[in-house]
Parts: C-alpha cells; sequence; structure tokens
C-alpha cells in the first residue's frame, strides 16, 4: 500500500489497468442512474425540477470529496515530499474546479424554479462559491511560479488553508438561515428521508460520479507523472 502511495512504477501498473475498469463501471451506473432518474415520477412540490437533484447534489458531494483529496495529497506532498502526492495534487485541481462549477450552476438552475432565484447569498451557496475560489487560485497559483519546487509548497499550504472551508460547507444550513434543507439521504425516520424512488437513483448518480472523478483523476496523475519524466530527461538531455 506504501510503495503504491509513493512508488510512480507501482502506481503506473496500478492505475493502467484501474482506470478503464472504474470507467466502465462508472458508465453502467451513470446509465441506470440517468435512466431511474429521468423516468422516476414527479415530485408532488417540485415538480420535473426534482430530476436536476441527481445532477445537482452528487456534484455537490464530489466537488467537496476531492478538494478533501487535494488536502491529503498536498499534506503527504509538504510533510513527506512525496513527488507522486504533488503530482497527485496538481493533477486533481482542474477536476474539483469543473465539479464545484457544476454544483455552483445546476444549484441556480434548481433554484430559480423551487426558490424562485437564480442565487441567493445564503451560507450553502456562499461557502460552496469559495470552494470554487479557492480551486481557481489553487490552479492560478501553481501556474503564477516557475520553480515547480516553491509552487508546490505554497499551493499546498493553500489547500490545506481551504479545508476549514469543508465543515463551513456541511454545517452552514444549521448555522446560519438558508434556502437548503437539512440532509435527508441518511436519515433513519423514514418520514424525513428521501423516497426510494428518488433515492436509488441518486445513490447511483453519486457512484457514477465519484467513479468518473477517480477514473480522470488516475488518467490525470498518469498524465502528470509522465510530463515529468519527459521534463527531467530533457533537462538531462540540455546538459549532456
Amino acid at each position: 500500500m506504501v510503495s503504491f502511495l509513493t512508488n510512480p512504477r507501482a502506481f503506473m501498473a496500478f492505475s493502467r489497468i484501474a482506470a478503464p475498469v472504474l470507467g466502465v463501471a462508472t458508465t453502467g451506473a451513470l446509465l441506470v442512474g440517468l435512466w431511474l432518474g429521468f423516468t422516476a415520477p414527479e415530485d408532488y412540490q417540485q415538480g420535473d425540477s426534482i430530476r436536476i437533484l441527481f445532477i445537482h447534489v452528487p456534484a455537490a458531494w464530489v466537488a467537496m470529496f476531492s478538494y478533501l483529496c487535494l488536502g491529503v495529497a498536498s499534506l503527504l506532498s509538504l510533510v513527506f515530499r512525496h513527488a507522486l502526492a504533488d503530482a497527485a495534487a496538481r493533477a486533481c485541481a482542474p477536476l474539483g474546479a469543473a465539479f464545484t462549477a457544476l454544483a455552483l450552476i445546476t444549484g441556480s438552475f434548481w433554484g430559480r424554479p423551487t426558490w424562485g432565484t437564480w442565487w441567493e447569498w445564503d451560507g450553502r451557496m456562499t461557502s460552496v462559491l469559495i470552494l470554487l475560489l479557492l480551486w481557481l487560485a489553487y490552479i492560478a497559483l501553481r501556474a503564477s511560479i516557475d520553480d515547480e519546487a516553491r509552487a508546490a509548497r505554497a499551493a499546498a499550504i493553500l489547500a490545506l488553508v481551504g479545508l476549514v472551508n469543508l465543515p463551513v460547507i456541511h454545517f452552514s444550513v444549521y448555522w446560519w438561515n438558508s434556502l437548503h434543507q437539512g440532509s435527508s439521504t441518511f436519515r433513519a425516520e423514514a418520514g424525513d428521508r428521501l423516497p426510494d424512488v428518488y433515492l436509488t437513483p441518486l445513490m447511483l448518480m453519486s457512484l457514477a460520479y465519484m467513479g468518473l472523478f477517480g477514473a480522470l483523476w488516475l488518467v490525470r496523475i498518469r498524465t502528470e507523472v509522465r510530463r515529468r519524466r519527459i521534463r527531467v530527461l530533457t533537462l538531462r538531455a540540455a546538459e549532456g
């Protein structure tokens, strides 16, 4: 396990198989989830707009999970100087930014018919917007520093500081007035829980989103490892 996390050669061997397998599983979960979601009955309150739930909520979950992955990779890179961890952090950022942007956009589409507004500066929406800004700041910081080692350290510190925002996103609906309701997905009480006709496709779509993130992340890490190998070879050739 340690070898997989720290050895680029072991990682490349694992990911060469894992990425396409994960991609195939993701495709299956996505197709079934979409079919169940768009054939589910209308909600008695939200009507057809309930179907945005299956796109929006998994995107929001993956946005937070991907930033947690960024934080862990950044910690390993900063403390233990693992090059593979830094490659994973760098590869994660564009994916996390994309899922966060998708969560914000689909949330606006859901909010307009449900709440009568495209945007409201409540705790949940504002903290997710801050998450997107953190992703963009991370990407910009790495691109603005030519020295890769310095860029990695500075970006890792920024990523770790940004972890403070994750509990704010989660608990914002309890701390402040919010248009968002509290969690209804994993409640034990049947009356407070999301009905199974919506819960099943939501879980499938969530698995599909997680699988998509995982497969793309593996591919992007592989690309980053190759880029660094080519860079090292180029520098050696130039010195020789």
